[in-house]
């Protein structure tokens, strides 16, 4: 009896410690809930010098994406939201790309998951490997949770003019390409 009662007061302090870890907190001026404008544009200004590796080890700098309406989306071949929603991006690209836009896969996975998991699946725009450095990237872009799926929208300009957190619908794709 004695263990017993040590080992569920154990499993209730441990419960209690991480309830109060990872409880929702409330915003603050040292915690807010969404980035400051200002830090969205540092991010977005940042994300233009960044660079990437294809799956074929090929660079992709997303310099060669300016002046044109990019959509960025955050995936993971371990996500079955994200994965059920590529097809659908893939049909989208496939049918605007003459129409300047460009759409952008970067996959938060393991290199070897993604080049395996593309073996089966096609994709007709481009993939960068953006590995777990994708979910702090894609929090400074205002993903504060780190969910996935994850969209962005950059303007012809390259400025970010849009953000959703989960997987995306047809009609928010044609409303998208309206935003300059």
């Amino acid at each position: 009896m004695l263990y017993g009662g040590v080992a569920a007061a154990a499993a209730l302090a441990g419960a209690g410690a991480a309830w109060w870890k990872f409880r929702p907190h409330e915003a603050g001026p040292d915690k807010p809930l969404s980035p400051t404008p200002e830090a969205l544009a540092k991010a977005a200004q940042a994300f233009w010098s960044m660079r990437f590796d294809t799956p074929d080890g090929k660079p992709l700098p997303m310099s060669s994406f300016r002046g044109k309406l990019l959509l960025v989306n955050f995936w993971a071949t371990w996500c079955p939201p994200c994965v059920e929603e590529l097809p659908l991006l893939d049909f989208f690209y496939q049918e605007n790309r003459d129409k300047n836009l460009q759409i952008l896969g970067l996959a938060v996975d393991q290199p070897s998951a993604v080049r395996t998991w593309l073996q089966t699946r096609t994709l007709n725009f481009p993939v960068g490997m953006a590995g777990l450095g994708g979910t702090e990237l894609s929090k400074s872009l205002g993903n504060m949770t780190g969910s996935l799926p994850f969209t962005v929208v950059f303007n012809a300009s390259g400025l970010l003019v849009h953000r959703k957190v989960g997987k995306v619908l047809p009609e928010e794709l044609v409303q998208w390409t309206q935003l300059v």
